[in-house]
């Protein structure tokens, strides 16, 4: 079985440690971490110790740790449970016998310079993560953020990235290096923070200042829409129940066909932030018209493809598991037939039914696809036409 000491320390030259620590650093023979932790813990270091690089990717290093049968006493930074390598040890190796000595991570240091109250901050990780880890947070309107960073995503980067979704109601504290001699700390706001440079690793936390209003169910006036062209929408009752059909809850990526103005994708994913949303559209204004809405709800995280269709290779896009169509552009049949290669198993496509035609064309490609259709309901909003919305299923 395999044994682990892993031992969380301060990114100071001078670190002390517990009389227990030095006791397990004492009484072993192979160590691993960073070079930086080799030179931080260099005296506590037995003479007889043999050190293993952690380097990425991990498996170099894993690799290594199976040809040893002592146990290995593993250097990390702050708390290795708070996203960090004794989270990785323990699913590698998940019989192992591990002991943690953790430290405070960042975000517990830089709240602590700031005497920030942080019991109830929600922490996500940014750090070789998409940003949907952040939008999320941001959609769900939380009122105290922690944010870990990495070298592409950074506090600029993240500000900018918010101001442009019209996040404009947090303040933000901005901590690097933390627990070292060149600990950098301040607090700045969103505006001032786009134009930051900050020396890696770094975090920040996010403050709210004022809430954002959301509305279950946007009234379509309320979007902007295509010029002189107010009908093409998808109205609030139609678009309601669509999502409904969806069934977003336990969904992971939602391709949105003919958006038009983007009121189906950001509906959605204001309905289930943790939702990857890609949304496709051939007219050239929608891409305009997506982006203000986006920033008018602040509902970031939609990306537009903006091509007709059929032209668009994909398999070159990750593959969906909810569809909605909105515009086929006369060419139902064929629009399904591609769809259905690329849903993944169990996955759900809906579909508005505006006349009997599309209603005979949808329900025949269904039944060639040999697709289950397993909810349907006949909806009219004010003095428009009756719309049949139809849910089918690729069954496995």
């Amino acid at each position: 079985m395999f044994n682990f000491y892993i031992i969380g320390i301060p990114d100071q030259m001078e670190v002390s440690l517990s009389e227990e620590v030095k006791e397990v650093m004492k009484n072993h023979r192979y160590f691993s971490g960073g070079k930086r932790h080799r030179d931080l813990v260099a005296s506590y270091l037995p003479k007889n110790a043999q050190w293993i690089n952690i380097l990425v990717p991990l498996e170099g290093t894993f690799q290594a740790y199976e040809q040893i049968d002592e146990p290995i006493v593993v250097i990390a930074s702050g708390d290795p449970l708070f996203f960090g390598i004794g989270n990785t040890i323990k699913r590698r190796f998940p019989d192992a016998k591990i002991k943690v000595y953790s430290y405070f991570n960042s975000l517990q240091l830089l709240a602590h310079e700031f005497q920030l109250a942080y019991g109830e901050m929600t922490v996500c990780t940014l750090t070789g993560r998409d940003w949907v880890n952040l939008d999320q947070e941001l959609i769900y309107g939380k009122k105290c953020i922690g944010v870990l960073t990495d070298k592409k995503k950074t506090p600029a980067a993240i500000a900018a990235r918010m101001l442009d979704a019209g996040f404009d109601n947090y303040k933000t504290i901005v901590g690097s290096k933390l627990g070292g001699e060149e600990q950098y700390c301040t607090e700045a706001s969103l505006q001032e923070l786009v134009d930051k440079d900050f020396a890696h690793p770094n975090c920040l936390i996010l403050i709210q200042e004022k809430g954002i209003k959301r509305t279950l169910g946007i009234h379509e006036s309320d979007f902007y829409g295509l010029e002189g062209r107010p009908k093409m929408i998808t109205k609030r009752s139609i678009r309601l129940n669509s999502i409904s059909f969806l069934e977003l809850n336990n969904a992971k990526h939602l391709w949105d066909i003919g958006y038009c103005t983007g009121s189906v994708s950001i509906e959605a994913k204001q309905f289930a932030p943790h939702l990857q949303v890609t949304a496709f559209e051939r007219r050239e204004e929608s891409k305009e018209l997506l982006k203000l809405n986006q920033r008018k709800f602040c509902v970031p995280g939609i990306e537009g493809i903006h091509n007709d269709f059929f032209n668009i290779d994909l398999s070159t896009i990750k593959k969906p598991d909810r569809i909605f169509i909105g515009g086929h552009g006369g060419m139902l049949n064929e629009m399904m037939h591609l769809l259905h290669a690329v849903l993944q198993d169990e996955g759900i496509i809906v579909f508005n039914a505006v006349s009997e035609d599309t209603k005979k064309d949808f329900l025949q490609a269904v039944k060639e696809l040999q697709m289950e259709i397993t909810d349907q309901m006949i909806i009219q909003q004010d003095d428009h036409n009756p719309i049949v919305i139809f849910q089918a299923i690729k069954r496995t």
